[in-house]
């Protein structure tokens, strides 16, 4: 009996260790499955957000060209507008505007009847004070 009860213990701790074993090694093949399914997971997950970053990248890269193509078009008819003034205007013209000047500027105000009177551009002030010394001109004698 003691043989017997010895040799059912032996087996039941045999069969009950083989069984653990049996469960361990299907617990660490179901984690390797569970593992190698998360790992397709990110895989496919960092895939399309690549996808999806490079698809923005060349959305935006197209976008910048038609923007820059749009302000090309604007500075070329702003050049051909600016172009066809001075065409229409002549260069003899426009020289004649820039050397005339303060002078110029200083006579149309005179004949304005303005006296007392500053304008500048902050380049060029325009002084019409009768102490500038008859610029516009002859200083008017002070009567004692």
């Amino acid at each position: 009996m003691i043989v017997e009860s010895t040799g059912a213990a032996t087996a039941e701790a045999n069969a009950l260790s083989a069984a653990q074993k049996i469960q361990g090694e299907a617990s660490v093949e179901q984690a390797d499955h569970a593992a190698n399914a998360h790992k397709i997971k990110a895989s496919a997950k960092l895939t399309l957000m690549k996808a999806a970053q490079e698809a923005e990248i060349d959305y935006q890269r197209e976008l910048n060209k038609l923007e820059i193509s749009k302000a090309t078009a604007l500075a070329d008819i702003e050049a051909d507008k600016f172009k066809a003034i001075v065409d229409s205007i002549s260069t003899k013209t426009l020289q004649n505007i820039a050397n005339s000047g303060p002078l110029m500027q200083q006579q149309m105000l005179k004949s304005l009847g303005l006296k007392s009177f500053m304008i500048t551009d902050g380049t060029t002030p325009i002084n019409l004070f009768n102490t500038a010394g008859g610029v516009v001109g002859p200083a008017t004698p002070v009567s004692k």
